[in-house]
């Protein structure tokens, strides 16, 4: 099976759009289109349903997406253990949700570097359901993840807890008046935002809702506004008088979860990761 095929299988999947796929990988709408072809004639079914502005995959393009992503990954594993010339380096995969690496992981990239000189470290981001994929067909060391996904075939360890504050530009502020005006609503996830709709079940429509607390924080410090964001992002911020606290809007606290497979050879490596957060 072509390793670019399959890229391009799981590109078009996840855009729904062949020439979104194509512009993405830096290909031609008839090379993607070429690619899904081969597939379909090398499995012997369509993988998609082709409708005008609607692309959705067939019960079997399910049935292939997880092979070819695990596939892809072990195919990328293989070629990064490969080109390690030095024997005694180890190549170690670590995964997280983009919002973590921001508020948890940058430190401890610092620490895993300095802590295991025999580490070749690939960071990644994807989402919860890809990290637990990765973890479990052992093409990932470990995944950082804020909700517990409860796999009984994974190990999975609370190592830390978030704290996520309101800031806003406006020294002044109190929550009340933060949630008025420029307010933006970040999707921390799940468990953060039951707890953000209990502390504040009136809020008004926000005019901006974000994925990420990086583009609320640079929106902020460039125009002003209020977010909840994770306190070691505002920390320094605060610190120097560039964003301010407000004072009396409560504090939402996120755990951060470690999955790794208990049949993961990496298992000393994996132990000092955890370990940062001890």
């Amino acid at each position: 099976m072509d390793i670019d095929a399959l890229r391009t299988f799981i590109e078009v999947n996840r855009t729904l759009h062949f020439g979104q796929a194509a512009r993405n990988m830096y290909v031609s709408q008839s090379t993607v289109s070429a690619r899904i072809k081969l597939i379909e004639e090398q499995v012997g079914v369509p993988l998609f349903v082709r409708q005008r502005n609607n692309i959705q995959l067939t019960a079997a393009g399910e049935k292939l997406l997880h092979y070819a992503e695990s596939m892809v990954t072990t195919w990328i594993r293989a070629r990064q253990e490969i080109s390690i010339d030095d024997e005694k380096l180890v190549p170690f995969i670590a995964g997280s949700t983009p919002s973590l690496w921001d508020s948890a992981l940058q430190d401890w990239m610092k620490f895993i570097i300095n802590k295991k000189p025999d580490v070749v470290l690939h960071a990644e981001v994807h989402d919860a359901e890809v990290l637990a994929r990765r973890v479990q067909d052992l093409t990932m060391d470990i995944a950082f993840v804020f909700d517990n996904p409860q796999l009984l075939d994974l190990e999975c360890k609370e190592v830390t807890e978030i704290p996520f504050v309101m800031v806003s530009s406006d020294k002044s502020a109190t929550k009340d008046d933060a949630i008025k005006d420029n307010y933006i609503l970040v999707e921390w996830g799940s468990s953060f935002s039951i707890a953000h709709a209990k502390y504040f079940p009136d809020l008004p429509q926000p005019r901006i809702r974000v994925m990420l607390g990086r583009i609320a924080l640079d929106y902020i410090l460039a125009n002003g506004g209020a977010a909840y964001i994770a306190e070691p992002m505002v920390k320094d911020l605060i610190s120097n008088n560039e964003l301010f606290l407000v004072k009396d809007a409560p504090i939402i606290q996120r755990n951060v979860y470690a999955l790794y497979s208990a049949e993961n050879p990496n298992k000393d490596t994996i132990k000092s990761a955890c370990s940062f957060f001890a």
